[in-house]
This record gives structure tokens, sequence and C-alpha cells, in this order.
């Protein structure tokens, strides 16, 4: 992260007068997670005590401070969806794609977490692409989804 790349993004963040909250969103939209040493340098720019947004980047789980893939995946294993199918579908995705929670595939295309719940059990098995969700799923259906985004 250059000297620049961090003057920019503390003039947007001034300019928007974005909250601590916002601020860490706007860092995750732009680099799709937070980078621990680019937070410090704007905590600094901008006279934050990084205990403040620090205690926010961690208590919240869509922040992440590793790098994650293009498309974040994410599989509900709730109880609809376990009953329903789900753990197929994270069987699939760990023999078809090798991957694991909380990991990220080597072409850094696609990022797998495994969630207890998405909120749409009457569409179980749920799972998410990025903002986008699909329900019914089984593992057929959702390989041929994620094969068309490869």
């Amino acid at each position: 992260m250059s000297e620049k790349d961090v003057r920019e993004i503390v003039g947007e963040i001034k300019r928007k007068n974005l909250s601590y909250l916002e601020i860490l969103q706007y860092i995750q939209e732009k680099y799709n997670y937070v980078p621990v040493d680019l937070l410090k340098k704007i905590c600094k720019e901008l006279e934050i005590p990084k205990s403040k947004i620090f205690g926010i980047l961690t208590f919240y789980a869509q922040f992440s401070t590793q790098e994650r893939g293009k498309y974040l995946i994410r599989v509900c294993d709730g109880t609809a969806c376990h009953v329903k199918g789900g753990s197929k579908i994270i069987n699939m995705l760990k023999k078809e794609f090798d991957l694991e929670d909380g990991k990220t595939t080597a072409d850094k295309k696609f990022t797998l977490q495994i969630v207890a719940c998405l909120g749409s059990c009457f569409m179980a098995p749920v799972c998410m692409v990025n903002s986008s969700y699909y329900g019914n799923m089984d593992e057929n259906k959702f390989k041929k989804i994620l094969k068309n985004l490869k």
C-alpha cells in the first residue's frame, strides 16, 4: 500500500464523513477484505484510536482481515439446510474445488464460509455467492453455478 493510496482513501473518508463502521465497509468493498496494515495507517492519519476501530472489525463477522477470493461462497449448515443436504454441498466443495471453511482457492477465485443461518430456511438448502442467494440447492446445481463463474 503506497502513501498515495493511503492519502486518497483518507481523503475519501473525510469527504464522505464516514463513521468507523462505514470506514471498514468502504475498505472491505474496495479490497474485498480489510488489510490490517492499511487500517493502522488510516487510524494514524485520522487520529482514530486503533482499539475503537479494531473492536468493530473483530466484532462483526462480515469483515475479514484475510484476503478473500473474488467470489465469497456462503453455505448454510443450520438445522434446516443440514437436514436437506447442505452437508453434501460442503463435501462437494471440498472435493471438487479443494475448499475448506475460511479458506481461499489458490487461484483467488473462491473463498468458502460455512454459516449457521442465511435467514432463508424455507429455501433450504441455501447458498450464497457474494450477495446472490441460491435456494433449494443440491451439489450438482451448485457445482454448475460455480463452474460458470470460473
